[in-house]
Order: structure tokens, then sequence, then C-alpha cells
């Protein structure tokens, strides 16, 4: 039984850039209970802990703004959970705050827009001038067929939709850096090695996430949204 929904932010080092979303899964599942929370869980023959992350992290990519709703079975007093909770977290894990959200509102999922990525890429030849061009003619674009390849299926699709902004935020001694803004959607979201990619440049030295932007809307206006992403 679901009777209070807290909002878990929580950033994910070098330590844990490696962990799949399941094994974070269990490590938030693990650290809550140990930390004494009142989780809720599923009903039927395999019950799992009700929690949901807001925009699952690609293996290899650091953040410092994950979001998590943890739904309770009981209320809890918040005032010393966070520390609590960052005690038996895992090295790499580190939980920054914590609020209630109303248990009728959307999920968390629905309600995430787009992520903001800080990319490391390396310069590969490339002068700063070259490299604000092919940004300028990837913006213009006006369609970008992508194919992305995961063990034996392919996924053929529109990249150009999910790329919000991208900009070259500094330049370095064969290191640039990027700043790209990309769609999160429940069904495709933008990823930063694949921008990358149609840059033309090798693969990224370190992608950081920085920024998960949640949008509050009324029901009506989600269930439209819903509907147009499945149209898409």
């Amino acid at each position: 039984m679901r009777v209070q929904r807290l909002r878990l932010t929580f950033a994910r080092g070098d330590e844990a850039k490696k962990l799949s979303h399941l094994e974070v899964m269990r490590a938030l599942e693990t650290a809550m209970r140990e930390a004494g929370l009142p989780l809720a869980y599923s009903e039927g023959r395999r019950a799992t802990a009700q929690i949901s992350i807001g925009a699952p992290l690609p293996v290899g990519v650091t953040s410092s703004c994950e979001l998590a709703d943890v739904f309770l079975s009981e209320r809890a007093v918040l005032r010393d959970f966070v520390a609590a909770l960052q005690a038996t977290l895992p090295r790499g894990m580190e939980a920054l705050s914590m609020w209630e959200v109303g248990l009728a509102g959307p999920s968390l999922q629905t309600q995430v827009r787009w992520a903001e990525y800080e990319v490391d890429v390396p310069g590969g030849g490339r002068s700063a001038k070259d490299l604000r061009r092919g940004i300028s003619e990837l913006l213009a674009a006006r369609s970008l067929p992508w194919e992305h390849r995961r063990e034996t299926k392919t996924s053929r699709y529109d990249l150009r939709p999910l790329v919000l902004s991208l900009e070259l935020e500094a330049e370095g001694e064969g290191i640039h850096r990027l700043l790209m803004r990309l769609r999160v959607r429940q069904e495709r979201s933008g990823r930063a090695d694949q921008v990358v990619a149609a840059l033309g440049l090798g693969p990224p030295l370190r992608i950081h996430r920085r920024r998960l932007y949640v949008e509050r809307t009324a029901p009506a206006v989600e269930a439209y949204r819903r509907r147009e992403d499945r149209e898409d």
C-alpha cells in the first residue's frame, strides 16, 4: 500500500558510472532498506520495491542530478534521512536531497523534458572554428537519420528532434567541451555519444549529466503529450 511518495536527488560519480540501470535500482533499494525506510512493494509472485528513476543514465556516464521517486508503505520523517541514506549507499553514489511529492501526481518519467550534458571530446585535429561550423550545420539540418544497433536489434529514427541545443562551451589543448541539451522521452531520448558521433568526432572522453528539467503540467496536457509521442 502506498501512503507517501518521496523524490530523491542523487549523484553518480566515477566509481558508480559502470553500474547498469538494474544495478542502480538494486543499490537504491538495499540502501533504503538499511536506512530504515518502509518501502512499498508491488503485489504478486515477484514483489518489487516501488522505486522509479526519472531518466535512466547510460552506462559510463556520471551525473550530479539523478532523480528517483520512492513510494513508502508508512509515512516517514525526512529530517535525518538523507544522511542515513548516504551512509548506506555504495561508493560513487551520493544522496543530495529528498522531499515529498503528491501521491496522485503524474509519474516522474512523464515529467522529465530534457537533460543537460557536458561532454569532453578529443580534438582530433579539428580546430574550434571547424567544430563550431559542424555544430551549426547539425542544428540547421531538418533531419538527421540515425541507426542505433543493440545486440541483434537495429532502430532507425531521426536524431535531429532530440537535440534541443548544442554549443562548444570550452576549447583546450586537444580536448574540447560541448554543452548539449537533449530531449527526454519515454519512447526515446537523445544520447550524448550519438550527437558526438554525428559531429564526426571520436568517442567522448567524458560525459556528465548536470541537469534534468522536470515540468509540472496538468493531467490533460500530459495525456495529450503521451498520445503525441506515440504518433511520432
